[in-house]
């Protein structure tokens, strides 16, 4: 994959929740972007470490997370292309969290020189980043609620379909399935459960023919169950300028 295809891939993404113009789109065009290839399971960014780009999801997914000195582990948010999950590294100069890639990705590197100079030159664009970092924290919002209130199959249902949902803006659902690329150990680490509560739960949905979920793709069974159980609104995804 060239710089070029992963600048589409944002400008794509960027259209859908912002309406940027076609001067912005320019823009974006111009940046000088080093792609890189990384394999699955391997930080991009590091807990403390002082970044000096961002990071452009192109292919692939990635998480961020947070690990306690035991070894434990917790999922923050999951991450798809055409999304920058380490935006905030551009004014919080060390990390505070570490950012992994979760399948084998491609991405683009721009440095925060470039991006702070295209902040001060075009201030739409800045307005549509900094957009971009308020529907993140209005994510960590829902997922700190689903976490500490939803009961483990309410939680598992609302990480598919909000992960759905963001998926559908780039394209990337077909039908009634759709990828999420974890295991289940990764999955309790997102939803704050055991590996094995993970596997019972998956069990359950799909003997009440809810989901099916097989080598990381999500199959909805039954839209109307699916909806009940996940207790979703998308309203804090803000998909379209006008939310």
């Amino acid at each position: 994959m060239h710089s070029d295809e992963i600048r589409e891939a944002l400008v794509r993404r960027l259209r859908a929740l912002a309406g940027i113009t076609d001067e912005d789109v320019s823009e974006i065009n111009a940046l000088p972007i080093a792609v890189k290839q990384f394999p699955a399971e391997r930080t991009v960014v590091a807990d403390g470490e002082a970044a000096t780009d961002c990071c452009l999801i192109a292919e692939g997914f990635c998480v961020r997370s947070k690990t306690l000195t035991d070894g434990k582990r917790q999922i923050l948010s999951i991450h798809i292309p055409g999304e920058i999950p380490d935006l905030m590294s551009l004014f919080l100069h060390v990390m505070d969290h570490d950012l992994v890639t979760l399948t084998p990705c491609t991405l683009g590197f721009i440095r925060h020189d470039v991006l702070q100079k295209l902040h001060r030159r075009r201030p739409n664009l800045a307005e549509i980043f900094w957009r971009d970092t308020l529907i993140d924290a209005a994510m960590f919002r829902e997922w700190i609620v689903n976490v500490g209130q939803r009961p483990a199959p309410s939680r598992l249902a609302h990480v598919m379909a909000e992960l759905r949902e963001r998926l559908k803006v780039i394209e990337r659902v077909n039908g009634d399935s759709f990828e999420m690329p974890l295991t289940q150990e990764q999955i309790g680490e997102a939803l704050g459960i055991t590996a094995v509560h993970v596997n019972r739960v998956i069990k359950q949905l799909r003997e009440d023919g809810i989901i099916e979920f097989q080598r990381g793709r999500v199959t909805v069974l039954n839209e109307a169950k699916f909806q009940e159980l996940a207790d979703f609104d998308d309203r804090y995804l803000h998909q379209s300028p006008a939310s």
